[in-house]
């Protein structure tokens, strides 16, 4: 997928619009664009100064298309490393594509998916975790998701790894040299200095994959699921969340057959919530297939939403601590909000010792009461403060190769404990040099570049 010649692309959104951006990157892109642009100016384009705009029009055959405005980025203080030029012209689509028309024909190609990114990468300008943190931020619908995409540009925790993978590849160094000098059975490696820099490594590693579930749910919206016995006030909660009737709601037991979901953004994350069919003994056919779908989307969810009606609670609430018991043996990790509702009744509820360690709330669905308490305790547990040094993974990739980086440097410790020689400690540290390096792209190939870039948007 990687050209070497002039690359052009529309970098803004397809269709009408009240300007365009029409861009070109390689070593012909000012003067392929000097063949179709008269400068007001009169001066050439090629005269001009780097970060510069110039005002003009594009002519075909003496004909004028459009008054643009034209921007220049010569290499390498461009985006991608090359000379850049971006035309701005109205956003007509005929506009559009004769523009883009007479750039072909004057010798520049179409640009690929994301080729304008890749060849900033291969360009230095950026590393790979960097580059696909380019896309995240694009495709980035809530503050949450748009904070951890340009932390993952300006860096992340790419530039962490990169120090850590060079600090072991000086010590792979010496290993490698030891290796040259057998016979002299000299050691050049401190091997207590390599098992403090492992145990260094292993803690940044367990961090950062255990940061991939918070990672994970911010960047594709939180799943939460809404559980509880029939006609407690789910659906009545789903509509109160979202502002709107999305559910429908009776007093009838088991209205809900099927889950209902929305998305909605609150305090900047998205939240993905689930309304479900009420847990119950039921003889219906079609109300037992919804109440296993119910379990299934627990065991998709973040955190669950348990409502309670206060009105039975003093009578049910054995059952209902033998339900948090078997909720927190089938899920012992997964988050649980008990949620009082119908608090408009004013019932007096004494919450039994069994379950009050967990997060509790009580509200009113019908009335809209304390919802704003509900949120809070949603929301605090993903905020992201973006003045701190917190390092979060988001990409799947990224994940599978921290954690096989960490299979392999719990293998060279073993190795050391074990007294394992030196050729064959070597085997294991190329295996974790090699996947640090896939993160940030110092290890690379044609096959992976194409299914990152593949992803992106043309025109960037």
């Amino acid at each position: 997928m990687i050209s070497e010649g002039t690359i052009m692309a529309l970098s803004t959104a397809t269709g009408a619009g009240a300007i365009a951006l029409i861009r070109l990157s390689g070593t012909n892109a000012i003067d392929i664009t000097e063949t179709v642009f008269k400068a007001r100016s009169g001066k050439l384009l090629k005269d001009q100064k780097s970060h510069s705009i110039h005002l003009g029009d594009i002519i075909n055959n003496k004909s004028v298309i459009d008054e643009v405005l034209v921007s220049i980025f010569k290499n390498p203080h461009s985006y991608t490393g090359e000379d850049v030029i971006e035309i701005s012209c109205h956003g007509s689509p005929f506009i559009q594509q004769e523009i883009m028309k007479l750039l072909i024909e004057q010798g520049a190609e179409t640009a690929k998916p994301g080729e304008f990114t890749l060849r900033a990468f291969l360009n230095g300008k950026m590393d790979l975790s960097q580059a696909e943190a380019v896309a995240d931020l694009i495709s980035s619908e809530n503050e949450a998701s748009h904070q951890l995409a340009m932390q993952q540009m300006r860096g992340g925790f790419s530039s962490e790894i990169k120090n850590l993978r060079q600090e072991l590849l000086n010590f792979a160094s010496l290993i490698e040299l030891e290796l040259d000098f057998a016979e002299e059975d000299v050691a050049f490696a401190d091997r207590k200095q390599l098992e403090n820099l492992l145990l260094k490594i292993q803690v940044v590693l367990k961090n950062l994959l255990d940061s991939f579930a918070l990672g994970n749910v911010i960047k594709k919206g939180v799943p939460i699921a809404i559980v509880g016995a029939p006609n407690v006030g789910k659906s009545t909660l789903l509509n109160c969340l979202l502002n709107e009737d999305k559910a429908i709601i009776s007093d009838i037991a088991g209205t809900t057959r099927d889950s209902i979901e929305d998305e909605i953004t609150l305090d900047g994350i998205c939240f993905r919530f689930i309304d479900t069919a009420g847990i119950r003994e039921t003889e219906d056919t079609i109300e037992k297939i919804g109440i296993q779908k119910t379990f299934d989307k627990i065991d998709l969810a973040a955190y669950v939403l348990h409502l309670v009606d206060p009105t039975d609670f003093k009578e049910n609430q054995v059952e209902l601590v033998k339900e948090l018991e078997a909720f927190k043996s089938k899920y012992p990790n997964k988050k649980l909000i008990l949620v009082f509702n119908k608090e408009d009744q004013n019932l007096s509820t004494d919450i039994p010792d069994e379950i009050v360690n967990y997060p509790t709330v009580s509200i009113s669905a019908k009335m809209n009461s304390n919802i704003d308490q509900l949120i809070n305790l949603l929301t605090k547990h993903f905020k992201i403060n973006p003045t701190q040094d917190q390092s979060i993974v988001t990409n799947s990739r990224h994940y599978g190769s921290l954690y096989a980086a960490q299979k392999e440097v719990t293998a060279i410790q073993n190795g050391l404990t074990n007294g394992l020689s030196g050729d064959l400690l070597a085997i294991d540290l190329r295996q974790a040099l090699f996947h640090l390096g896939e993160i940030t792209g110092e290890v690379t190939n044609d096959e992976l570049l194409g299914n990152i870039f593949a992803n992106f948007c043309i025109g960037k």
